[in-house]
């Protein structure tokens, strides 16, 4: 991809290593929640939930962040890169690490970290591609 590929994987980076903080080291801490039952899991792998708050979903919050900001920078990357992180997202209900709730406030959590780190890198560059 170029130079608009390494912005785009550089920025994207950024906002996942700004959405992973601000989930797991904020958001858990101010929220202690449980993991959904395992007797709402139909499948095996409900014995391998992590054992954090369950509120919100930092592996959410990472992937939509990465998409969200490639696809500002170079929309036909993001194209490919955003249901790879859908799946993800849907994906932390079905194994029964999170309520739907938690997943949605990673998508913000994950949304907000594109909306800074794309404004920082407008700030620092004066422009976003």
């Amino acid at each position: 991809g170029g130079r608009r590929g390494r912005t785009a994987a550089g920025a994207g980076l950024a906002a996942m290593g700004l959405a992973e903080a601000l989930s797991n080291t904020v958001g858990k801490q101010l929220v202690e929640r449980r993991r959904p039952p395992k007797e709402w899991i139909p499948n095996e792998e409900v014995e391998e939930r992590p054992s954090s708050s369950s509120f919100p979903s930092g592996h959410t919050a990472a992937a939509i962040a990465f998409a969200a900001t490639v696809t500002v920078i170079w929309p036909r990357a993001g194209a490919v890169c955003t249901p790879p992180a859908l799946a993800v997202a849907l994906g932390r209900v079905h194994s029964g690490a999170h309520y739907p709730t938690d997943i949605a406030a990673g998508t913000a959590i994950g949304l907000a970290s594109t909306a800074l780190t794309l404004t920082a890198k407008h700030r620092a560059t004066k422009r976003w591609r």
